[in-house]
C-alpha cells in the first residue's frame, strides 16, 4: 500500500475525475452539428404532415359537392335554376338541405385550411375557368387553397 502511495506522489499528480475543457468543447460541437441537422428535417416533416391534411381537407369538401350534386340529380330536394345542381356555397354543405323533413347534411364543418389557418377557401363555379382565383358566385364545383405557397413536390397549393 505504500509503495502505491509514494509513486502517486512521486509523480506529483492525482487522479482527478471529471472532463476536460476540451471534451467539453467536442461534445458540445457535436450536439450543434445534430441539432443543426435535425431541424430542417423536423421543418419537412411538419410541411409535409400540413400538405396531408390539406389534400384530406380538399378530399372532403369536394367530396361533399359530388355527394350535394349526386342528390340533387337523382330529384332528393328541389334546386335552383342554372346551378346544375352544384351546392351555392360551403355553409349549405354544412347546414343541409330538407329532404322530406329532415335534414341532409353533407360536410360537418368547414375544415380550416392548414396553410393559410382559417376557412376561407377558394372556390369555382361551373361557368369560372379553370386556373380562374375569382368565384363567380353562382355555385360551388371545386374548392381550393388561398394559400401562394409551394409544395414539396414543386407544385403551387393552389393548383391541387
Amino acid at each position: 500500500m505504500k509503495s502505491e502511495v509514494g509513486i502517486e506522489k512521486t509523480c506529483g499528480r492525482r487522479r482527478r475525475r471529471g472532463f476536460t475543457l476540451i471534451e467539453l468543447i467536442v461534445a458540445t460541437a457535436i450536439l450543434v452539428i445534430l441539432t443543426g441537422l435535425a431541424i430542417p428535417m423536423a421543418r419537412v416533416a411538419i410541411k409535409r404532415e400540413r400538405e396531408h391534411e390539406l389534400r384530406n381537407d380538399l378530399w372532403e369538401m369536394r367530396d361533399a359537392v359530388d355527394r350535394y350534386k349526386d342528390a340533387a340529380d337523382r330529384g332528393a330536394f328541389q334546386i335552383k335554376v342554372g346551378t346544375e345542381g352544384y351546392p351555392p356555397d360551403l355553409d349549405t354543405l354544412v347546414n343541409g338541405v330538407d329532404v322530406a323533413g329532415k335534414k341532409l347534411r353533407f360536410l360537418r364543418k368547414i375544415p380550416t385550411d392548414p396553410m393559410t389557418g382559417n376557412t376561407d377557401w377558394g372556390l369555382r363555379s361551373m361557368q369560372d375557368d379553370p386556373d380562374s382565383d375569382s368565384w363567380g358566385g353562382q355555385n360551388i364545383f371545386d374548392v381550393y387553397t388561398k394559400s401562394q405557397g409551394e409544395a414539396l413536390d414543386g407544385t403551387k397549393y393552389k393548383d391541387w
